[in-house]
């Protein structure tokens, strides 16, 4: 079993990154996936959801409008985009699978000038 998460980097205030999570050795399509992030010194927090068949998305409020989550079943990967980030974005970010409770290692986001 494997989520593997690449996409992350450094990038200016106001630019944007996209996040994808490739998934092997697991049922992918079977399952809700979710974003997390955890800040230096933070507690890991939920950024966003999916349920299996993109027919649903859950966002954090402070993500609202800025970040969108999708997904691939034929790919079996997930993705982040995300917009007009903020130097307190930065964190690393990590995809999880609800159904089997699978997480990826995680890719770090910096949001600097």
């Amino acid at each position: 079993v494997q989520l593997v998460e690449s996409g992350g980097g450094l990038v200016q205030p106001g630019g944007s990154l996209r996040l994808s999570c490739a998934g092997s050795g697991f049922t992918f399509s079977r399952s809700g996936m979710s974003w997390y992030r955890q800040a230096p010194g933070k507690e890991r927090e939920l950024v966003a959801t999916i349920t299996s068949t993109s027919s649903g998305t859950v966002y954090a409020d402070s993500m609202k409008g800025r970040f969108t989550i999708s997904r691939d079943n034929a790919k079996n990967t997930l993705y982040l985009q995300m917009n007009s980030l903020k130097p307190e974005d930065t964190a690393v970010y990590y995809c999880y699978a609800l159904r089997y409770g699978y997480w990826g290692q995680g890719t770090q986001v910096t949001v600097s000038s």
